[in-house]
């Protein structure tokens, strides 16, 4: 349970926000291009309760509905991702139009995400010129919403739609090349560094990506597993984090990426006005087993030079991740120290987590327990500018389907009616005091 002690004060203009994603809440797939993920779901076995996003939450058509909620709930700002596929339809734009003019009509900040997993049917990212394509998309949509939108976001999580789509295979695109997938890593990041530059092109500023990050844990003292905790370290946080905010891939993974990687290395360290770090959970890290092992669902093949093991001593969500607060804090102190001053202001893009339930006292207790450790962070001397709810509504999860819940609105998939849970209720009344 959360505590009773009120939320400590965040400074003046702390933003305060909720996040979702365009191919898990918005429907209306007949009205735009198929994407990878219109692929994958096709394929029997693919998603846990063998659902798609098809209807998804119906936001394109219930939007105004939505909109009513971030309003009642009294955000700052709402984080959203644009569909590439749809804005590749005729008068796909025009759905972006309404949403941007009816959350300013709200006094809620639009804050768009360019990327969000859902590339359409027919591009690569294993192909540099897909990097060229995401930057036109860019500069069009920058074109018809930059009079209204004033802070934007590239990418999200190319860490995890590197690993889990293209070297595990158990996300969208399904494929399984496990490190010859490191160039569709580093073609995202040359993607985000043209975006950033049509962006700004385009007349457009305060510009940031939504990397996810956590600390690793190694799962013991042994020499094997601390050297297998940092490479794991390397490849899930550094390899997405240096050559933003240093200019350099880490030592030891450039060998294993496109010949051409370094000569982009100015492009993808554009100056950013902002870093979104994702955040869930820590992972603890081992030596090799040499077996298949499963984590959070995720089959993690034996011939991996590491191994994740599991996190004990703390409560877990449904999902099975750990809930571990002081995690957060330690995190972003972290990057504080590796970075230094090349480590713009912080802004939390995502921290949620999955539980059932209209009373879900534990969301609570998770949401609770994040947010007092963010402002430790701060007290810590860390530039955290805002912190965004993962997410709005229950939506399509991906390979899990229906199966999860991470909103702060319970969504009934058959009627498509919308109840703000207790968690809604908790989050409004901690915005009111922040304001108070």
């Amino acid at each position: 349970m959360a505590t009773t002690n009120p939320i400590p004060r965040f400074p003046a203009g702390f933003l305060w926000g909720v996040s979702t994603s365009a191919h898990q809440i918005e429907g209306a797939a007949d009205a735009r291009e198929p994407s990878v993920w219109d692929a994958f779901t096709a394929e029997p076995g693919r998603v846990r309760d063998g659902s798609t996003a098809a209807v998804a939450c119906d936001h394109v058509h219930r939007h105004r509905e939505d909109v009513a909620l971030l309003a009642g709930l009294g955000v700052d700002a709402y984080r959203f991702s644009v569909s590439w596929p749809r804005v590749r339809t005729p008068g796909g734009l025009d759905f972006y139009d309404r949403l941007v003019d009816d959350l300013c009509a709200a006094g809620v900040r639009p804050v768009p995400t360019l990327f969000h997993w859902d590339l359409p049917a027919g591009l690569d990212w294993l192909e540099r010129s897909t990097a060229e394509r995401f930057a036109e998309y860019a500069g069009e949509v920058a074109g018809r919403l930059g009079d209204r939108v004033a802070k934007w976001i590239t990418l999200n999580e190319p860490a995890e739609h590197t690993l889990l789509g293209h070297a595990l295979g158990v996300h969208a695109p399904g494929r399984e090349l496990l490190f010859d997938a490191l160039p569709v890593a580093h073609h995202q990041l040359l993607a985000h560094g043209l975006a950033v530059r049509a962006l700004r092109a385009s007349g457009a500023g305060d510009i940031g990506i939504a990397n996810s990050h956590g600390p690793t844990w190694p799962a013991s003292p042994d020499r094997a597993d601390v050297e297998a905790a940092g490479f794991y370290d390397l490849l899930l946080n550094r390899l997405f984090a240096d050559p933003l905010l240093l200019g350099r891939y880490p030592e030891g993974i450039d060998e294993l990426l496109p010949g051409d990687a370094g000569a982009d290395l100015e492009v993808i360290a554009e100056p950013l006005d902002w870093y979104g770090v994702n955040y869930y959970a820590p992972t603890r890290v081992g030596a090799p087993r040499g077996t298949e092992t499963d984590f959070g669902g995720v089959r993690m093949p034996a011939g991996l030079p590491f191994s994740v093991r599991e996190i004990e001593g703390y409560p877990v969500t449904d999902f099975g991740w750990p809930v571990v607060p002081g995690a957060l804090t330690e995190l972003l102190t972290d990057f504080r120290a590796r970075y230094g001053d090349r480590l713009p202001p912080v802004v939390i893009t995502e921290n949620g987590c999955s539980y059932e339930g209209l009373d879900d006292q534990d969301r609570i207790a998770y949401l609770d327990g994040h947010v007092r450790a963010l402002h430790r962070a701060l007290e810590a001397g860390v530039d955290v500018r805002g912190y965004f709810v993962w997410s709005l509504l229950d939506n399509f999860e991906w390979a899990e389907g229906y199966t999860r819940r991470f909103g702060l609105v319970h969504v009934d998939f058959e009627t498509l009616r919308r109840t703000p849970k207790a968690s809604y209720g908790w989050f409004r009344e901690v915005l009111r005091a922040q304001r108070g």
